[in-house]
């Protein structure tokens, strides 16, 4: 590959993307927005998206370097320059810069000037030199891992303790791009004719071995006509499976206690042939609409969408009235960044035991909610224990009628016995955690 030549302009493009996707989520639209801006377009679009994605991939990275180098934290930094050296670092370390690009990163003093304050502006250019000649010590296993894969030091740990060398596969599958996979709704259509759909467009595909109406597409592909018509929805393997787990039957009562954006209610109202009752929690009023749309076009007429947290759901619906309910419980969502990249640096492990909490809360509501004989799901798409075998076994604890019931696949055994895990380096989807538990 030739060095890397970008523009003035699209130096100030990314810039201004990387700026605004600090509160514009999904970081998609930060860019799209600010690419607009400078009419960046075709070819160039392809080349700035590359550079844009590999800042979120990065960025706790970058922001490290830029510690190293400026000696306070990037965040108590004004935006634009925090900006302005987040895309410099990329350029610099972690490419190879043409002299023209290395002018034009220069040039950027001016543009930081006219954004913040002259002085902003000659600071910047007087720290550049640095930027430009910055070499990491690579002095532990974690640091050479965090720059290879691009993964926080203490989640590398945590990974290692789990499965030793094979951590670094896992590294690697959680930089590779997942592709489109979508859940046929059988309300609607058959796998058959969302196959011939594919085909017709000349897509390269393939249908999944553990879940027979899940269907991976390799080539890019927009499916919003499928997900309109409620032909089709997109979700993973690991996260159909959680329904199909769950296993439940027509006429039975359902709850679905952190519900929105409802892949996992579809599938549920789907696997029920839309006969019985689901009630659908969640506290999220943007995920809420999303969710009643996709119902509407799903064509399931069974679901009751409640907009409350999961916690208070035994007080408005009653105790023991449910045959099912599902958990797919709040988490850290590490097991989901193969298709969120930059939620890597945004994992903090100091906020992991407030999550875990929230988790208990919300599984003694679940059972709670249970019918004697009836059975719970507790599910993550994290791959951390605490969140996982820890809440479990904790709950186990407290409530001597609780049973898990094992499960055998289509995944493998989790850490604690009975339990099932996905892993990404070696099921190909995202990570899954599965306790499948009675009420005797």
């Amino acid at each position: 590959m030739g060095k890397l030549k970008l523009s003035d302009r699209q130096l100030y493009a990314l810039v201004e993307a990387v700026k605004l996707s600090e509160f514009t989520k999904p970081s998609q639209s930060a860019k799209r927005k600010a690419f607009q801006k400078y009419r960046v377009t075709g070819w160039e679009n392809s080349k700035l998206t590359g550079v844009f994605y590999s800042i979120q991939r990065r960025l706790g990275l970058i922001d490290e370097i830029i510690e190293e180098l400026v000696g306070v934290s990037p965040l108590i930094l004004d935006p634009w320059f925090r900006a302005v050296l987040r895309v410099a670092v990329e350029v610099a370390v972690f490419r190879d810069p043409s002299e023209k690009t290395v002018q034009h990163l220069r040039g950027l003093a001016k543009f930081l000037s006219k954004r913040t304050h002259p002085y902003v502006g000659y600071y910047y250019y007087d720290l550049l030199p640095r930027v430009i000649n910055y070499v990491p010590r690579l002095d532990s296993k974690e640091k050479r891992l965090k720059w290879e894969y691009l993964f926080p030091e203490w989640f590398i740990r945590k990974m290692w303790s789990l499965l030793g060398d094979e951590a670094e596969e896992l590294l690697k599958a959680l930089n590779k791009v997942l592709p489109v996979s979508l859940r046929v709704n059988r309300l609607k259509a058959s796998v058959e004719e969302v196959e011939n759909y594919l085909r017709k467009r000349n897509l390269h595909f393939e249908k999944s071995e553990r879940v027979e109406t899940v269907i991976r597409v390799f080539d890019p592909f927009n499916p919003g006509v499928l997900i309109e018509k409620g032909i089709a929805f997109p979700q993973e393997e690991a996260s159909a499976v959680a329904s199909i787990v769950l296993a439940p039957k027509p006429g039975e009562i359902v709850v679905d206690l952190a519900a929105a954006p409802g892949g996992k209610t579809l599938h549920l109202a789907e696997l029920m042939q839309n006969r019985g009752k689901i009630y659908a929690f969640d506290i999220d009023s943007e995920r809420i609409g999303r969710m009643k749309k996709l119902l509407k076009w799903a064509g399931v007429e069974i679901a009751d969408v409640k907009k409350l947290d999961g916690r208070k759901a035994h007080e408005v619906l009653g105790e023991e009235i449910a045959d099912r309910v599902l958990l797919d419980a709040p988490c850290t969502s590490d097991g989901t960044m193969a298709k969120n990249p930059e939620l890597r640096w945004r994992l903090r492990e100091k906020n992991i035991p407030k999550i875990v909490e929230l988790q208990k809360e919300l599984i003694e509501s679940a059972w709670k909610l249970l019918k004697p004989g009836g059975r719970l799901l507790y599910s993550t798409c994290s791959m951390l224990p605490e969140e996982n075998e820890g809440v479990v076994e904790w709950f186990l604890r407290r409530h001597k009628e609780a049973k898990l019931i094992p499960l055998n696949g289509p995944y493998d055994s989790g850490f604690l016995p009975g339990t099932m895990r996905a892993w990404p380096h070696r099921h190909q989807t995202i990570g899954f955690f599965y306790a499948l538990i009675t009420k005797v």
